[in-house]
């Protein structure tokens, strides 16, 4: 069976990341590793990833989001390739329903599950209890809950390493955050591959987790300085596609 690499880039979010690994560990029967690639935190992160044995990749300084995964999708070494958020939790059956999507057909490049907090058709139109009932309710395998998409957002964020060798890694002019999974997407659309959303995975996604303890107005100026990066690389508004 081939291997997932699962990257999780990470800036002190110590517990969030600990939460994270223990829910893949506990959730994930399909072979994986874990490499994370942590963005200069001084939280104690490292010490994590060393007392579970988790390949790390310990930077100086946050060069951001994009560099951050590029860093990790540099020595991965799975036929499968996952970006994962460090806020996130899985569920039961998250990687094996996922990896049966992105593999039933050939020219899907790029698959992501449904969440309690996401931009656009990936988060669920029902109320969130709690993780364990809404995968109970929602992770049966199931080929008719998967719904093709024009965007996958980065939260959780599979695709084949054909694609990437066809399409290369993230753009960095998108670092530190904003619209770097919009223009992956669209690349990939734009050379014949398909995006779904597998209908059949819920996560739990804590959101914004980095750049959320961020002055607000920031943020703001950031995600409008990269959408206008997007529009001025590809001549089209990456908000037709949300």
């Amino acid at each position: 069976m081939k291997k997932t690499s699962i990257i999780i880039p990470t800036c002190n979010g110590r517990e969030l990341l600990k939460d994270c690994v223990y829910s893949i560990k506990r959730h994930t029967d399909q072979p994986y590793e874990i490499i994370v690639v942590d963005n200069g935190s001084t939280d104690g992160t490292a010490d994590i990833c060393r007392q579970e044995g988790i390949t790390f990749i310990s930077l100086a300084s946050n060069i951001g989001f994009p560099a951050a995964c590029n860093m990790g999708l540099k020595i991965a070494s799975g036929d499968n390739l996952l970006l994962l958020n460090n806020d996130v939790i899985v569920s039961r059956n998250w990687l094996s329903n996922m990896l049966n999507c992105l593999h039933s057909r050939p020219d899907i490049g790029i698959v992501g599950p449904f969440t309690n907090y996401a931009s656009g058709r990936q988060q669920i139109d029902m109320p969130y209890t709690n993780l364990e009932e809404m995968s109970s309710r929602l992770n049966d395998p199931n080929a008719e809950k998967w719904i093709r998409v024009d965007r996958i957002v980065g939260l959780c964020f599979l695709f084949t390493r054909e694609l990437m060798e066809h399409i290369g890694m993230l753009d960095e002019r998108f670092s530190p955050g904003h619209f770097e999974d919009d223009d992956y997407c669209y690349r990939a659309r734009n050379v014949g591959y398909q995006l779904r959303i597998a209908g059949d995975v819920f996560i739990f996604h804590h959101g914004s987790a980095s750049f959320g303890r961020q002055d607000e107005s920031k943020v703001k100026q950031l995600i409008e300085t990269n959408r206008q990066k997007f529009m001025d690389k590809w001549g089209v508004d990456p908000a037709n596609y949300i």
